[in-house]
C-alpha cells in the first residue's frame, strides 16, 4: 500500500463531483478516492470504507445529513479524530464561517474549487495546517 493520502468527499452537485474527481484523480495522480453523491446511511458507509480516509471534505448542503451532521458522526468514530474534516461550501458569510469553526472543521474551502491552489491547499491540510480559504 503506498502513502498517499486517502479521500472521502461526500458532494452531491454532480459538477462540482466530476471536478474533484478529475483533480485528484487525475492531476494529482491519487489512487484512493471514494466519493459520495449523498449522505443516505452515512454511518454505516464510513464504518464499512476500507482503507480508511486520511483526509475528508463534505458539502455543507447534501442531504439526508448535512456537512455538520456528517461532521458529528465521523467524531464519533475512533479512527476519524484525528482526521482532517473540511467544509466545502459556497456559502462563505462570516457568521456561517464561524459556524464551521465551532462546529469542529479543520478548515473551510470556497465553491468552485480554485483548480489551480487546490493541491497546494489540499498538502498544507494534510501537514495539519487548519485552512479557511473563504475568499471567491
Amino acid at each position: 500500500m503506498s502513502d498517499q493520502p486517502i479521500v472521502l468527499y461526500v458532494e452531491d452537485d454532480p459538477q462540482s463531483r466530476k471536478v474533484m474527481q478529475m483533480l485528484l484523480e487525475r492531476r494529482m495522480a491519487l489512487q484512493h478516492v471514494v466519493i459520495l453523491d449523498n449522505s443516505r446511511n452515512f454511518r454505516e458507509v464510513v464504518v464499512a470504507l476500507h482503507p480508511k480516509p486520511t483526509i475528508v471534505f463534505l458539502d455543507i448542503h447534501v442531504e439526508p445529513h448535512n456537512g455538520f451532521q456528517m461532521l458529528e458522526i465521523l467524531r464519533e468514530l475512533d479512527w476519524s479524530r484525528h482526521v482532517p474534516i473540511v467544509a466545502l461550501t459556497a456559502s462563505v458569510m462570516n457568521e456561517e464561517i464561524q459556524h464551521l469553526k465551532t462546529a469542529g472543521f479543520d478548515g473551510c474551502l470556497a465553491k468552485p474549487i480554485d483548480l489551480h491552489s487546490f493541491p497546494d491547499k489540499f498538502n498544507r491540510i494534510l501537514a495539519g495546517e487548519l485552512v479557511w480559504y473563504i475568499t471567491v
